[in-house]
C-alpha cells in the first residue's frame, strides 16, 4: 500500500512505525541571566546586555540565579517528575562563533529532575508522553547572516540566558501526536508562568530525533536528529519528510545513516549537517566554578503549594462549573491569557455560554486579524460584558455589535459611548423600517419574483438588503414581518 508524501512529493509504502523523541528548550522568564546580573531582555541593541561573566572573560565567576531553580522545580512538579535533592552543572565544550567561552554550562550527568509524564489530547483520545529528564542550562548567542553583503554578525545579548531543556523518552507516534505534545507543553509553560514560549523570539525551540521500523517490529531503526525547527508546523513537516525519506532509503536497499539533519523550510526537505560518527567529543566535565545544586524539601513543598491551576484541571473545571461543552473548554483554555479574559468577563456578566460564544467568535477573529494575543489586544473584560448586554437588551443588533467591538479596540472608548456618538442604536421606528423594506423590494425585482414563485428563502435575501440600508440598525424580527407582509400584498 502506498500514500502520497505531502512533504517530499513521492509515494512511499505504508507498514512502518515512527519512533520519535523531542528535545524542547524553553527560555525562562527571569529578569536576569542564569549566572550573572545582565538583563535577560529581547530586542535590545546588539551586544548591549553583556558582562565579563556571560562573555567568559578571565577571572569572572558564575553565580546561579535562584529564580531559575524555582522555575525548574515548578516545571518538574507540573510534569510529575522526580526532583533530585542533589544535581550538578557540567561544561559542554565546543567552539562556535556565538559561544564566547567555547563551552556551555549545563546539567549533563546529574539533571535536576528525571522521569515524569504529560497527558495530551489527540484525535484518537488521551495519551501519555513520558518525560526522560528536565535540566537547566545557559543559552548561546545569536549568529546573524546578511545575504545582501555576505557578512556574519554576532549578538551576545542572549549568551547566558537561562534555559530549561525537556527531553521525552522515545515513543511510537505520528506527526499529529507530536504536534499535540508541543502545543500541550507550550500551554503548560504559559500556565505556570515559566516562559512566554514565543517561538519568533526564540523563547521556545525544539529538536527532534526520528527513526522508522517495520510495523510490529520491536527493533528500532537508525535515528537521525532534525534541527532548525522554528515553528510547530515546521516540526510536523520535517518529521513527515524525514520519515518518508528514511523509508525510501530502506526500501532502496541502502542504510539510514546516524546523522544530524537541518530542516530547510523553503525547500520542504531535510539536508545533512554532519554525521554523528564524525561529531566532535563535547568532553563533558563537572563545572569547577559552581558547587552542586541542592534542592531542599522545603523549596519543593513551597513551590507545590504555590502551583497555579494547570490546563487540564482548568479545562475540566470550565465544563463542570460553567456547563460548557468540551469544544468551548478546549478553545478557551488553549491560552492562559484567553482563559483569564473569559473568567474576568464573567465577573461583569455571568452568562458563561453567551460570553464563550463571543470570545470564541468575534474576540478570536479580532485577535487573528490584528495578529494580537488576548493580553495585547487591549480589550477590557468589562467592555466585552457591556457590549453583550447592549445586544441582549436590544439596544444594538449583533451586526452592529461587531462594528462596535472593532471601534472599541481602535479607540479605547466604551461600547455605550460609541453607540451614542455614532447613533448606532437599533431602530424600532416602523415608519423608517417600512421605508427601508420598500426600497429593498423595489431594487430587487428578481428576488420578489422568486418569492412569488414559491421560493420563500427569497424573503431572507430582501431582509438582508433592508438591513444593509439601515447599516445594521433595523430590528431583524420587525423587518422580516414587514418583508413578508409587503411581499404577500404584491
Amino acid at each position: 500500500m502506498t500514500r502520497q508524501n505531502n512533504a517530499g512529493g513521492q509515494d512511499v509504502k505504508e507498514g512502518y512505525d515512527s519512533v520519535v523523541s523531542i528535545e524542547i528548550h524553553v527560555q525562562l522568564n527571569t529578569a536576569s541571566k542564569l549566572f550573572c546580573r545582565c538583563e535577560a531582555a529581547y530586542g535590545e541593541e546588539p551586544n548591549s546586555r553583556v558582562c565579563p561573566v556571560c562573555l567568559g572573560l578571565p577571572g569572572s565567576l558564575p553565580v546561579l540565579n535562584e529564580k531559575a531553580v524555582e522555575m525548574a522545580v515548578r516545571t518538574a512538579l507540573a510534569l510529575d517528575c522526580t526532583i533530585h535533592e542533589r544535581s550538578a552543572f557540567d561544561r559542554k565544550n565546543y567552539f562556535y562563533p556565538d559561544l564566547p567561552k567555547s563551552y556551555q554550562i549545563m546539567q549533563h550527568y546529574l539533571p535536576i529532575a528525571t522521569g515524569g509524564r504529560l497527558e495530551i489530547e489527540t484525535r484518537d483520545g488521551q495519551m501519555v508522553v513520558k518525560i526522560e529528564r528536565v535540566h537547566i542550562e545557559e543559552d548561546a548567542g545569536k549568529t546573524v547572516y546578511l545575504d545582501e553583503t555576505g557578512e556574519t554578525l554576532i549578538d551576545f545579548n542572549r549568551c547566558g540566558v537561562g534555559l530549561l531543556e525537556i527531553v521525552t523518552r522515545p515513543w511510537v507516534t505520528k506527526p499529529a501526536e507530536v504536534h499535540a505534545y508541543l502545543n500541550a507543553v507550550k500551554r503548560l509553560f504559559q500556565y505556570i508562568e515559566v516562559s512566554d514560549c514565543d517561538m519568533e523570539k526564540g523563547n521556545l525551540r525544539c529538536d527532534t530525533n526520528i527513526s522508522v521500523m517495520p510495523h510490529g517490529s520491536t527493533k528500532w531503526g537508525t535515528r537521525t536528529e532534525v534541527k532548525n525547527l522554528n515553528s510547530f508546523r515546521a516540526v510536523r513537516r520535517a518529521l513527515e519528510y524525514e520519515r518518508n525519506r528514511q523509508i525510501r532509503v530502506i526500501e532502496s536497499g541502502a542504510r539510514v545513516v546516524l546523522e544530524t539533519m537541518l530542516w530547510d523550510d523553503a525547500r520542504g526537505e531535510t539536508l545533512p549537517q554532519r554525521s554523528k560518527e564524525e561529531a566532535h567529543d563535547y568532553r563533558y566535565f563537572p563545572e569547577p566554578d559552581l558547587p552542586p545544586l541542592t534542592v531542599s524539601p522545603e523549596l519543593i513543598d513551597r513551590t507545590r503549594s504555590e502551583m497555579p491551576e494547570l490546563p487540564a484541571a482548568r479545562r475540566q473545571r470550565f465544563m463542570e462549573q460553567y456547563h460548557l461543552p468540551t469544544s468551548d473548554a478546549d478553545v478557551l483554555t488553549a491560552e492562559k491569557a484567553l482563559a483569564d479574559f473569559f473568567e474576568e468577563t464573567l465577573k461583569h456578566h455571568d452568562k458563561p455560554k453567551t460570553v464563550s460564544n463571543w470570545v470564541m467568535g468575534e474576540v478570536l477573529r479580532e485577535m487573528n486579524e490584528r495578529s494580537q494575543t488576548a493580553d495585547s489586544l487591549g480589550l477590557k473584560p468589562q467592555h466585552l460584558a457591556e457590549l453583550v448586554k447592549l445586544v441582549e437588551s436590544g439596544t444594538i443588533t449583533g451586526t452592529t455589535a461587531k462594528k462596535v467591538l472593532s471601534a472599541v479596540l481602535d479607540t479605547g472608548k466604551t461600547p455605550s459611548l460609541i453607540v451614542e456618538e455614532e447613533a448606532l442604536a437599533q431602530s424600532f421606528d416602523e415608519g423608517q423600517l417600512r421605508t427601508w423594506v420598500q426600497q429593498a423590494i423595489a431594487e430587487n425585482p428578481r428576488a420578489v419574483q422568486d418569492y412569488k414563485n414559491g421560493k420563500k428563502t427569497a424573503a431572507q435575501f430582501i431582509v438582508g438588503q433592508a438591513m444593509k440600508k439601515s447599516r445594521g440598525q433595523a430590528n431583524p424580527r420587525i423587518v422580516l414581518g414587514l418583508v413578508e407582509q409587503l411581499l404577500s400584498s404584491l
